[in-house]
This record gives C-alpha cells, structure tokens and sequence, in this order.
C-alpha cells in the first residue's frame, strides 16, 4: 500500500555525536572516505544560551539546541519564525535515572530544577525560549521509530501550512539500572530544517508511507553500523548519508512499531 507523495527540500543540515561533533566533520564519514571513529564528545555549548544558563541546562537539551542552531545557520532561515519538531525516544536518560533514584531514596529530596528538566518536551521549552518563537512547537516519541514518525510530522508541517520547519532529533546515553532495558548507549543528535519545493536549490525529497519501507544498514558505510545501533536517534543516518554523497537513492525509514507502515524516501539533486 502506498500513500500520496509528500515533496520538500532540505535547507540546512547538522549532526553532533562521539567523533562527529558537526556536520562538515562527519561528511567524509558519511562518505564512506574514513572510517568512523568513536571519540569523547564535549558538552555542546549553543550561543542561544548564556553561559550560566549552559551550566544549568542538561546535556539533552545542550545537544538539541546545538544542532538546532546550526541547522539554522545553514538553512539561513530566522529560528523564531520555524515551526518546530523536537523528537527523542527516550528523553534525558541521565534525569530519568536520578528521578527514580530519588524517588526510592528519599523523594522528598528530589531537585525542582532536575524535576523541571524532566519533561519531554523541555528542549522545545529552552528552544522557543531562547529564540523567541512563537510557531507551533511539537514533541515527539515513538521509540525505535522515532526519526521516522518525526520527519513525517515535520513534512506533514510543510506541506499543510506550505512554510519551511525545523526537526530536530537527539537521544542521551543512558546509566544506572535503565541501561539494561534501555538501547541507547551515545548520544547521538540530528536537525534539518525542510522548506516546500522550489523554496530553495537544497536536496529534493519525495516521501510516502510504504508497507514495503523497513530501515536497514544497507545504504550506510559499514564503519557507522555501530553507531546506528547505539542510539535510536541515529535512525537518520541513512538519510544524512546520501545527502553527504549528494547522489539520487531511495531509502527506507520505519516510522512506527514492526508491521506497521514505513516511510520511502526518495532523494534527487
């Protein structure tokens, strides 16, 4: 079963992960023309924030902002006025397990800032916040799927409203007891800002909900197969690779749970 065909251009572009702390650092990566490798990552640090408000904030929401800006930049487009879409499967793991720690220790004693911080959706918060947008704001969580399910919200954002928008995607590394139970072993961050065609001379994107679509290694240097697997944020990767190789390629991309329909992306220059 395939659905109607959502278009959009891609303006701007950012990863950050271990090793790759920007898009022009992993672009050769994404190449195939070095090998990944994994290196200590330092803790992002946005020029929307302050520097005291930096030091507060928690490494999700550091990692979120960073590529949002930088998506920004590249695209040339005025972060206030996007729409947004802030997607993680997980949330900050690292306050989860403080959280439920807290709560079998001594709940009474649990901090109102890490509580505040929390919140799924508190990266937008800081995001609007900082930037002064005022457009529509989304967060989304869909697990495994969840790069998937949000590049669809962001596309189906461009297409109704014919106005360019931001996704942003990112999961932290989990600790403590969650990291049995919990696949998300790096942090991992990504962010595009789509535009309707012919906004803009960026990679052309044609997307359809597909039965046939299932995401896979396939279209991927093999040395960042590990890296995929450590994060669910790195469900994107595929996709960043054929906009590295700025070649024509189709790809799949689960957008929900096993059965459940995928996403096809086709992908010209």
């Amino acid at each position: 079963m395939n659905s109607a065909r959502i278009e959009f251009v891609i303006e701007g572009v950012a990863l950050c992960a271990p090793g790759l702390p920007t898009w022009n650092d992993a672009i050769g990566v994404l190449r195939g023309d070095r090998d990944y490798i994994a290196a200590q990552m330092q803790r992002p640090a946005p020029a929307l924030l302050s520097t005291n408000e930096r030091r507060r904030a928690p490494d999700s929401v550091l990692l979120a902002l960073a590529v949002a800006e930088q998506a920004c930049a590249m695209s040339g487009r005025e972060p206030r006025v996007l729409p947004n879409v802030f997607a993680s499967a997980y949330g900050d793991l690292a306050i989860n397990d403080y959280l439920c720690a807290e709560l079998a220790r001594a709940p009474l004693d649990i901090s109102p800032t890490k509580f505040h911080n929390s919140v799924h959706n508190a990266p937008a918060g800081y995001w609007t916040i900082a930037t002064g947008c005022m457009a529509a704001s989304s967060a989304v969580s869909a697990g495994t799927a969840t790069f998937g399910a949000a590049l669809l919200e962001t596309a189906l954002i461009v297409a109704r409203d014919s106005t360019p928008a931001l996704l942003v995607v990112f999961d932290t590394a989990t600790q403590g007891p969650l990291t049995d139970v919990v696949p998300s072993l790096s942090p991992f961050a990504m962010a595009l800002v789509l535009a309707p065609p012919g906004a803009s001379a960026g990679a052309r994107i044609g997307l359809r909900m597909s039965r046939d679509s299932a995401a896979g290694l396939a279209s991927l240097p093999s040395s960042l197969h590990s890296l995929q697997a450590t994060s669910p944020a790195a469900g994107g990767l595929p996709l960043l690779a054929a906009l590295a190789l700025r070649q024509p390629a189709t790809l799949g991309i689960d957008a929900g749970p096993p059965g459940a329909n995928g996403l096809k992306l086709e992908i010209s220059f």
